[in-house]
């Protein structure tokens, strides 16, 4: 636990105050101060890990946890783990949904998040079954050897449900993908109705997607991968959702919004949103 809390500490000193490893033996006894407030935070429960985002120790432990696998590991710097997770809130116990999870790099994080009291619900769309060749995951199974508390739920996408009450539903780059023809008969109406009927009164829908350029609307989902960010609010908020926050965690004011998210140029740092809804309470 030590070791994983000195890379841990290491990690978010780094990003805190752009430095390079070779510089930490430089600074000397400024970095040794560092070092000191950054262990006394993690020790009353947190660490910081920017000026804006505290990161929860449930969290910062879930983004060291050694039993996640290297590639996990190594699309931390562009995907921001710790901050996007501290952002969105994940609690101890809470029951999350990972709507469309891919290789389980955020199902993972959640799980050892939210610990064994909670769960994590790996929805996998039937409609899966029309364009990848491996069978899909069998309804109720468990994927991650390492993680227990994540099962698969699978059904058609517009009839999503859980079979609890949820605290968050949790989508990450692939909401755009609902709007193009391979996902037919994918109805992004039906899809974030059902998403707010399967949250608990006060519960969390988190929106992560690659950023089109404004006012573009749905052009780009099926070409460049990417989506209007007004267009989400806009159709989550017509299910009943508000908007309850937005960070920039993500943000490239470098990317033009003109690439498909794939092409080598731009790829894995595409600039993204992150975008939170609430189901009211009342």
């Amino acid at each position: 636990m030590k070791a994983i809390h000195k890379a841990l500490l290491e990690s978010l000193l780094l990003n805190a105050y752009g430095l390079k490893s070779s510089k930490l033996i430089d600074e000397g006894r400024k970095m040794r101060s560092l070092f000191t407030i950054a262990a006394a935070l993690v020790i009353f429960g947190c660490a910081t890990i920017s000026a804006h985002n505290a990161v929860p120790t449930n969290i910062a432990n879930a983004v060291a946890n050694p039993d996640r696998p290297d590639e996990d590991r190594q699309r931390d710097a562009d995907r921001k783990p710790a901050e996007v997770l501290a952002f969105v809130g994940i609690k101890i116990g809470e029951k999350v949904a990972d709507f469309i999870p891919g290789k389980g790099y955020f199902s993972r994080i959640l799980s050892s998040a939210v610990g064994p009291q909670g769960h994590v619900y790996a929805f996998i769309p039937s409609e899966f079954a029309n364009f990848i060749e491996q069978p899909l995951p069998a309804n109720g199974s468990t994927p991650y050897p390492q993680s227990k508390n994540v099962s698969v739920i699978a059904g058609p996408v517009n009839d999503f449900a859980a079979p609890e009450p949820l605290d968050l539903v949790w989508i990450s780059l692939n909401y755009h993908d609902l709007h193009d023809p391979f996902f037919a008969p994918a109805d992004l109406a039906k899809i974030n109705k059902a998403v707010f009927a399967a949250l608990k009164p006060g519960g969390r829908y988190a929106v992560i997607d690659h950023a089109a350029a404004a006012g573009s609307g749905l052009r780009d989902t099926n070409t460049l991968h990417r989506i209007d960010e007004a267009s989400v609010k806009s159709e989550v908020e017509a299910a009943g959702f508000r908007l309850d926050g937005e960070s920039d965690s993500l943000h490239n004011a470098s990317d033009p919004r003109t690439a498909n998210v794939k092409d080598l140029t731009i790829r894995g740092k595409t600039d993204q949103f992150i975008l939170i809804f609430g189901k009211p309470k009342h």
